[in-house]
């Protein structure tokens, strides 16, 4: 089944839940999926031999125990590091291959790992399960150019500008529906972006709201009160608890039972 082609809310592991394992590893989208999470975030960078790592930061220094820029790195150099000293660091190609019955979020981190994400998604199976996200809205157009019929959020020129309309109680024009969703924040430190008009003008022109990173159920069941369609967390667990307790949990097909209320 096609990316964000199922009924009711998506509920999307960031980084593959950072807060329950090792951000983008295999051992954090298993743990996703093993929760029933059929959605996955990953982040991409290029390695100097045109590989792409799921990797957030530009730089080793924060998870691991390398140094320096993921960019002067060879794949087989990172394959020596492990992510908070336990879990190797996996390729999009391998963690798409590893879970067929999941669909990625990918953050486009940098312009130049365009060609190698092309590449990747011309596997039709690829394709289909993936949104591209977190780029400039010309890094997006090139994608899309490349890779005839992939989906991918709002770059961020057209979301600040669907987010100021909101804010000033003004619908969108229909020039910003650029790509099927809007992946908004919640919160920029003190700044509230999300505003519940946000979805009536989005959703106005076709576009679906996907809210990050919320990690607490409160927040979660506001905006799912709200009409959000999809919600990122590093706490696949609880936003499970809820869209559960809501009626509105649809679980990964085939892998894990429906839990109870």
């Amino acid at each position: 089944m096609a990316y964000g082609s199922e009924l009711g809310p998506i509920a999307l592991a960031h980084r593959g839940g950072a807060s329950l394992a090792p951000e983008n590893t295999i051992a954090a989208f298993s743990l996703a999926t093993a929760l029933g999470i059929r959605y996955l975030e990953t982040d991409v960078r290029l390695t100097s031999d045109g590989q792409l790592a799921c990797f957030h930061d530009a730089t080793l220094d924060r998870v691991t125990d390398g140094h320096g820029p993921v960019v002067r790195h060879t794949l087989s150099s990172l394959r020596r590091l492990r992510v908070l000293g336990r879990e190797p660091i996996p390729t999009l190609s391998e963690a798409l291959e590893a879970f067929p019955d999941a669909r990625f979020t990918v953050d486009l981190k940098e312009r130049s790992a365009i060609p190698a994400l092309a590449k990747v998604l011309q596997h039709r199976d690829f394709r289909e399960r993936v949104c591209v996200a977190g780029a400039w809205d010309g890094c997006l157009d090139v994608v899309r150019a490349q890779v005839p019929g992939v989906r991918t959020a709002l770059g961020w020129r057209a979301l600040a500008a669907v987010v100021t309309c909101a804010r000033a109680g003004m619908p969108p024009a229909r020039r910003f529906a650029t790509a099927e969703f809007l992946h908004v924040p919640d919160r920029l430190g003190r700044l509230q972006v999300f505003v519940d008009r946000l979805v009536t003008g989005a959703h106005g022109i076709g576009v679906k709201v996907v809210v990050w990173t919320v990690n607490d159920q409160p927040s979660m069941v506001r905006l799912l009160d709200a009409g959000v369609d999809g919600i990122i967390t590093d706490r696949p667990d609880l936003l499970r608890e809820v869209l559960v307790a809501r009626g509105e949990w649809t679980p990964m097909p085939g892998r894990v039972p429906e839990p109870s209320p």
